[in-house]
């Protein structure tokens, strides 16, 4: 028997289809948000590094700065960093997921039923993405307590941007879950490419009067487009003084053309369509 015929005896054929394909993002999705709702220890570590961050961090730049703080208080401009930062360790766990199904034996269970492998990565992408915007809706909880208005349209904008970094860090992380097999391997490569890029990003410090070397680095950055839309939505409604809004909201250029909100999230979101891409082909070469 050939191995043509082997793999087809194995295998049912995939049904295709919408409906084929909605159900198994459903189906895949829902387990995703089982095991994030059984995994609470884990949210809770997460949400308490951000609240330390936001808080302690925030308490020791503003003491610091005392000239800045007079106007703009500093946690308000690490705000949005962090619960971008809170949203992307979040999509790193459940990129995880990928690695300890491998390991248990059941994305083998998943990868041969009769299904499109592409539905099983967008239900593994969306839930991860969802559950982690999800996890930051508690920061925006909190919003008030740094000086962040809870204007409808300003929740709105965060809660945007956060699925959209979300998504771009759970399509990366499932993409490189889906070539390694051990999870020492795969948080060392996560934490390798995503750290850096994290903090290259501005989202702990202004992007304005960086060197040229960091400057270039952080136009760059992927995640620099991610953090900016965040940061820009909440100066927005912030009343802080021109000066003030230059110095720790001066936005990106590229050659002295300042980006527009919308051609960020259009990169963002582009280069998160590349990854989910990649992590589907990945999926389809998976034995």
């Amino acid at each position: 028997m050939s191995v043509t015929t082997k793999e087809a005896t194995r295998r049912p054929a995939a049904r295709y289809g919408l409906a084929y394909d909605l159900r198994t993002i459903r189906t895949v999705f829902r387990r995703e948000a089982i095991r994030f709702a059984n995994d609470q220890k884990r949210a809770m570590s997460v949400l308490l590094q951000s609240v330390l961050w936001l808080f302690v961090m925030g308490a020791g730049l503003s003491a610091l700065t005392p000239t800045v703080t007079d106007t703009v208080d500093m946690r308000t401009f690490l705000f949005p960093g962090v619960i971008a930062m809170s949203v992307i360790q979040t999509s790193m766990s459940s990129a995880a997921s990928v690695v300890w199904d491998r390991e248990f034996g059941f994305l083998r269970e998943m990868l041969v039923a009769p299904v499109r492998r592409g539905s099983i990565v967008i239900g593994k992408v969306l839930g991860g993405a969802v559950l982690a915007t999800a996890e930051g809706v508690v920061l925006l909880a909190m919003a008030g307590l740094v000086g962040v208005p809870y204007h409808p349209l300003l929740m709105l904008a965060l809660l945007g941007g956060m699925f959209l970094a979300a998504f771009l860090v759970t399509a990366f992380g499932v993409m490189v879950a889906a070539r390694i097999g051990g999870m020492e391997s795969f948080l060392g490569v996560m934490q390798l490419a995503i750290m850096p890029l994290m903090f290259m990003s501005g989202a702990l410090f202004p992007v304005a009067r960086l060197p040229g070397w960091l400057a270039a680095l952080t136009t760059v950055n992927p995640l620099t487009y991610a953090v900016d839309p965040l940061r820009r939505a909440v100066f927005a409604f912030v009343d802080a003084p021109p000066d003030v809004a230059a110095l720790y909201n001066p936005g990106i250029s590229w050659a002295g053309w300042a980006v527009p909100v919308w051609v960020e999230l259009l990169l963002v979101g582009g280069v998160a369509m590349a990854f989910l891409w990649l992590a589907v082909v990945q999926f389809n070469r998976v034995d």
